[in-house]
């Protein structure tokens, strides 16, 4: 029973201390902090009566159970919360990386404009330089040129002012030195008179003494030879004799002359010949009797270095052996004009027709006949008997016929002109085995009706395309810059110039002659040539080109310019 009572004592005790309120401030009034009799009291009674009931046991488990229960409810509900703690903490993650993300990408979006900015300052700051600087070398330019002005007029200034001094010194000398002479021919008048008067009586007296004796002398000397037959006889025939051989040796000397000029000379009108002349058979007599002798000479390709469009070339061709054939077969020649812009190879397929050919060739120009005036006619007869002389038979090319072979009813020309102009279309108004003309013209719309009517063939040279003005910048390359001629003619080194700038360069050409593309191959040589150990570089390479262009455009501006002042002058005086 002690124990029971024992046992129902502790467990009243656990039960009050259980049921025992949370809040002390609601039991009867008592002090938080102080003891409270009446709840114990309370808590005891309660104790009595769960120990004096039946399921005291079963709801002491119960409440163990319940307490386990919400110990269980309250560890799931904290695992809850750690588990939406630790989501919510990867989402915080998640988020500030996704933060992160857009920061650095804001960030990286921010340099990069940043140093765009930066660069565009940067090129504008280096534009603004440059043309700061330009502005600076044109400022400086431009008041060195106005200083070499105004020393150039000081300098003009100064040699006019010591003109004048000179002037004024020099007439002060001779008036100063007229004054004295006059002075001293007055001081001495009376003298002079006397010295005067007694030479010219001395003068007198010789004179007529010697024409005395000399005309004693001569009529004693003419009465002797008078009288005397045998002298008369042999006088005559001397003065005979003397006659006859100074004619003659005139007449044999003019001859000789005119075969050796006809064969080995050259008329003036000529300003390029393949035939030898006189002075470089006695230079080089071997090699000229070799080709008077036609010994080791072969025919080449009449368009050798020439690059033309290829339904040019292929018509070129086929005069060039239509030529050779007509020589071959003593065939009278036919008459050619060829026509086109300046630079396109005229006068080279001329020269290489007639070495194609077996010809000879000779070069003359139409504007070297207007100033012969009279002359003219005399100079085109020579030239034409020099051209039948040639034993291979002559090429006679006339560059720049327009100059010469002008309309007689549309231009004004003069009497000469016009008389050397029928000299030259008597001379090739028949068909002729002996000579073969090539006429070469920028106008020839210009010419002379009779002049068309004598020409058999007209070929027009164009400007060279895109094809054949790669062809020609790829061979005056290697002519004047890889090659050059020459035994000691340095080679150029070119650096980063390839395909790709050739291919630019070719572009930029468009309406160059082949004269032009020589020219401009030439002066990337001299520029390599301006350089340490001969390189061309791509700047040089591309700025030649452009400095050319200029050139070009600035020529071809002043013809028009002339042009256009001919045909004000023109209309002026109609």
């Amino acid at each position: 029973m002690f124990g029971g009572a024992g046992r129902r004592k502790k467990d009243g005790e656990s039960l009050s201390s259980v049921m025992q309120p949370d809040n002390p401030a609601k039991s009867g009034g008592a002090s938080v902090t102080g003891f409270d009799p009446e709840g114990l009291e309370r808590a005891a009674k309660a104790a009595r009566e769960l120990d004096a009931s039946r399921n005291a046991s079963s709801a002491i488990e119960l409440i163990k159970t319940q307490e386990a229960t919400k110990q269980h409810e309250a560890s799931a509900k904290r695992a809850e919360m750690d588990a939406y703690s630790q989501q919510l903490r990867q989402q915080n993650i998640q988020a500030e990386a996704e933060e992160a993300r857009k920061t650095l990408e804001a960030q990286t979006q921010h340099d990069r404009h940043r140093s765009e900015y930066k660069d565009e300052l940067e090129r504008k700051r280096q534009v603004d330089m440059l043309n700061a600087q330009k502005y600076m070398q044109d400022e400086q330019l431009k008041k060195q040129e106005e200083m070499v002005e105004r020393q150039e007029a000081m300098r003009r200034k100064t040699a006019e002012i010591e003109a004048e001094l000179r002037t004024r010194t020099e007439l002060a000398k001779t008036r100063a030195e007229a004054e004295g002479r006059i002075r001293q021919e007055r001081e001495n008048h009376d003298l002079i008179l006397e010295k005067v008067r007694l030479e010219a009586s001395e003068s007198r007296d010789t004179v007529l003494k010697a024409v005395s004796d000399g005309g004693k002398m001569l009529g004693e000397g003419l009465s002797s030879y008078l009288t005397d037959g045998e002298k008369l006889r042999n006088t005559a025939f001397m003065i005979s004799l003397a006659a006859v051989g100074i004619y003659s040796a005139k007449t044999t000397a003019g001859i000789a002359g005119r075969f050796i000029e006809a064969r080995l000379g050259k008329p003036s009108l000529v300003r390029e010949t393949s035939r030898i002349t006189m002075s470089q058979f006695f230079r080089s007599p071997i090699s000229s009797t070799q080709r008077i002798t036609g010994i080791g000479m072969q025919s080449q390709d009449a368009l050798k270095g020439i690059v033309l469009e290829e339904s040019l070339d292929s018509q070129l061709r086929k005069i060039a052996v239509s030529t050779a054939h007509t020589k071959k077969n003593k065939a009278p020649f036919r008459h050619l004009l060829l026509h086109g812009a300046p630079g396109t190879g005229k006068t080279m397929f001329a020269k290489g027709l007639a070495q194609h050919s077996g010809l000879e060739f000779a070069i003359l120009t139409g504007g070297d006949i207007a100033p012969l005036g009279r002359d003219a006619v005399t100079e085109i007869h020579k030239l034409f008997e020099w051209a039948k002389t040639s034993r291979k038979g002559l090429l006679l090319f006339v560059d720049e016929a327009d100059a010469f072979l002008q309309s007689r009813e549309t231009s004004k020309i003069s009497e000469d002109q016009r008389n050397a102009l029928n000299a030259f279309l008597y001379r090739t108004g028949t068909e002729s085995d002996q000579f073969m003309m090539v006429y070469a013209s920028n106008q020839p719309s210009q010419f002379d009706g009779a002049v068309l009517d004598r020409i058999d063939e007209m070929v027009e040279f164009d400007l060279p395309g895109e094809h054949e003005r790669r062809k020609m910048i790829a061979q005056y390359i290697e002519k004047y810059l890889l090659n050059p001629p020459g035994r000691w003619a340095k080679k150029v080194s070119t650096v980063d110039i390839g395909d790709d700038e050739i291919e630019r360069v070719v572009k930029e050409t468009e309406g160059f002659s082949g004269r032009a593309i020589s020219k401009l191959a030439i002066a990337w040589q001299a520029a390599a040539y301006g350089t340490d150990g001969a390189i061309l570089d791509q700047d040089t390479f591309f700025q030649t080109v452009q400095n050319h262009k200029k050139s070009m455009t600035q020529k071809e501006d002043w013809i028009k310019h002339a042009e256009e002042r001919a045909h004000m002058l023109t209309e002026d005086r109609k």
